[in-house]
């Protein structure tokens, strides 16, 4: 027997939709990205997948609520939980598994239906109290006015010799230009933060070091001071605040160089610095592919990354927790850590333009570790909605999320569209439109046995490696999943910049001390197939024990332009017992991503539909040849290839790789 998905996908509408959404995915399912996580997929591709699951054709159309309720779904490498999101709204239960805790507590929190008053009450405790123990670190005296006000964040230049003499290096001179073209800078010679046109007459700027723009000096030039722990090799240049009488304005803005009272309140910080629980070795960087951008720099631990404000903030969040239930405090300690990517001296200031969306080049903007050379100590308790406080954060990864996933919304493609009863006008060509009916959340239960037919749609998240799953044979419907990408390391090297963390907020949610080496792409291993096939093929065993033996179907994305992962998967499913029934590709990559610019990226997924061999009847043909240019047409491509290669029983194992390489010659 067929399913729709079998022969029919919608690649046109997956298309526009998905291009709209891979610009900003946390915008359209902001109830899913409570915490940073890497390597998302759109949510409106796997909403597109499941909807060709449904039995009843009436049900099958985007904009339809529901439609899988009975159904049980299983990811078992859920990462970021699209899958789980997607289909629990459509009323299927959910079974989401993975060996890293962030996906498992990131899941577990914006999956429990938890009141939105009750949170929000929590959260003003709790930031209340936490600003309170704080914000006297972060205060200055507005230039202005001369009132005690709040500082906004500090920008910092680094030390380094250069041509054998002490300097400072900044990305750059100018902090500000105005839309009237005035501008904010930096004297180079004392450092003072001059206005526009005005000239200082500091003569010789004294015994302070000169600022340098990073443009003006070469690699060969600057020498790093090593022996200085990495947060002191940065140097406090100016605060950035609001004047108190005209804080709602845009003129507010004040740019200040620190004065003797501002270095007292940070010297005061540095000397609390020792005195805080944190053990250097409970903080050890651990090497890894990402990880080794760390140790050249003579960093061992990850508490070097933050300034001492920042590990007293850190310090009073891991003291206020406990007061609070624990889906509160799941909730509460995920958004702290999540915080940590605005909040560490590895953040850069994005600079003198007037139009970015805030002044804060967050950790991972480039998915790696990146050194800054104006770096940006943010204020996590300031009191405003800026650009990564808890203010802002809380208001948009978990207010915003909780009502999101009360009243589900879809973008609208067309002039105007019929959803049901309603008629949807749209500006421009683009709108949403809510999905009524539909919920972002469910029962968690035990076990796959308590999923019944009694109670709302379930979810059963297990932390573990996949390759050992605790279901029983045949008990789940379909499994739709997005397997790591071959030799990525993203997922736990840059990981453990959090857990770190999360093992101190909180210490009873999970197994922290879990073998990363069971991961498919071990973080500490350099070379670039770690144990990715022999793990993928445990895992795909396990998929073919617990999907139910008629009509189960095996889906997931991918895309590569190695031949090696393309070779893996073929022989982790030839062992698992898997055949191709179907391909499909899609876009799924925003194409200005500062992580893929200017390289040779795909953007587009292979969507691949597999079932138990016996009962796929599709004879594939071998393609003549794959497209290398078109990304589309190359992922599709490699999907025909990979159901021919599947059906090859003749072909060794170890002749596998060899076809792969000369379909992908040129890539």
């Amino acid at each position: 027997m067929t399913i729709p998905l079998d022969t029919d996908f919608d690649t046109d509408f997956a298309n526009q939709i998905a291009q709209l959404e891979a610009y900003n995915k946390h915008h359209y399912r902001p109830n899913s990205y409570l915490h940073k996580w890497w390597a998302r997929r759109c949510g409106s591709t796997f909403r597109l997948i499941l909807k060709q699951l449904v039995d009843d054709e009436a049900r099958r159309d985007y904009y339809t609520p529901g439609g899988l309720a009975g159904k049980i779904i299983l990811d078992p490498m859920m990462g970021g939980g699209t899958t789980l999101h997607e289909a629990i709204r459509l009323g299927a239960h959910v079974i989401g598994a993975d060996l890293e805790p962030i996906p498992v507590l990131q899941a577990r929190a914006t999956l429990t239906k938890v009141d939105l008053a009750e949170l929000e009450r929590a959260y003003k405790q709790f930031y209340t109290e936490l600003r309170k123990a704080v914000s006297p670190y972060f205060q200055t005296v507005c230039p202005e006015s001369g009132l005690v006000t709040a500082v906004n964040y500090t920008l910092y230049g680094v030390q380094r010799i250069c041509n054998g003499r002490l300097v400072i290096v900044v990305d750059s001179l100018v902090l500000r230009v105005e839309p009237n073209g005035s501008m904010i800078r930096l004297c180079p010679k004392c450092h003072a933060v001059l206005l526009d046109t005005a000239v200082c007459t500091c003569g010789d700027g004294g015994d302070k070091p000169r600022l340098l723009e990073k443009s003006a000096i070469s690699s060969e030039d600057e020498v790093t001071d090593l022996d200085i722990p990495f947060y002191q090799r940065y140097v406090p240049l100016v605060l950035v605040t609001r004047c108190p009488r005209r804080a709602d304005t845009a003129k507010g803005l004040r740019f200040k160089t620190p004065d003797a009272q501002d270095l007292a309140l940070l010297a005061e910080a540095d000397a609390l610095r020792e005195s805080l629980p944190f053990a250097p070795a409970d903080f050890a960087i651990e090497p890894g592919r990402k990880s080794r951008q760390l140790t050249p720099r003579e960093i061992h631990n990850y508490l070097d990354l933050f300034s001492s404000r920042q590990l007293l903030y850190l310090h009073h969040a891991i003291q206020l927790l406990p007061q609070f239930a624990p889906e509160i405090r799941l909730n509460l300690g995920l958004l702290v850590s999540t915080s940590l990517e605005f909040n560490s001296m590895l953040c850069g200031y994005k600079g003198k333009n007037k139009r970015r969306a805030g002044a804060i080049r967050h950790t991972f903007s480039h998915h790696a570790y990146s050194f800054p050379y104006t770096a940006l100590e943010n204020n996590p308790v300031y009191p405003r909605q800026a650009s990564g406080t808890l203010q802002k954060l809380f208001q948009a990864r978990i207010r915003n999320g909780r009502l999101w996933a009360q009243k589900p919304r879809e973008r609208v493609i067309g002039k105007r569209l019929s959803v049901g009863s309603e008629k949807v006008k749209v500006k421009s060509g683009i709108g949403f439109v809510e999905i009524l009916g539909e919920r972002d959340a469910g029962v968690e239960v035990p076990s796959v046995a308590a999923m019944t037919d009694k109670h709302d749609a379930a979810f059963l998240l297990l932390q573990g490696s996949s390759t050992q799953l605790d279901l029983p044979d045949g008990s789940v419907d379909f499994i739709v999943t997005d397997p790591p990408y071959f030799d990525s390391v993203q997922y736990s090297d840059l990981a453990a910049f959090f857990r770190v963390w999360l093992r101190h907020l909180l210490p009873d949610a999970a197994n922290w001390r879990y073998n990363t080496q069971e991961s498919a792409v071990d973080p500490h291993q350099l070379d670039s197939e770690s144990r990715y096939t022999e793990l993928m093929s445990g895992i795909f065993a396990e998929c073919r024990r617990v999907l139910r033996d008629e009509n189960g179907r095996f889906i997931f994305t991918f895309h590569h332009w190695n031949p090696k992962g393309w070779a893996a998967l073929t022989v982790a499913l030839r062992q698992a017992g898997f055949a191709l029934v179907n391909r499909y590709a899609v876009h799924s990559e925003n194409p200005i991503s500062v992580h893929i610019t200017g390289m040779k990226a795909l953007l587009h997924d292979a969507i691949l539909v597999f079932a138990p061999a016996e009962r796929v009847a599709v004879e594939w043909e071998r393609p003549s040849q794959i497209n290398l240019s078109d990304s589309e047409q190359f992922c599709y491509d490699c999907g025909t290839f990979l159901g021919w290669m599947l059906q090859q029983d003749a072909v060794a194992e170890t002749a596998v790789l060899d076809l792969w390489q000369e379909m992908l010659a040129n890539v």
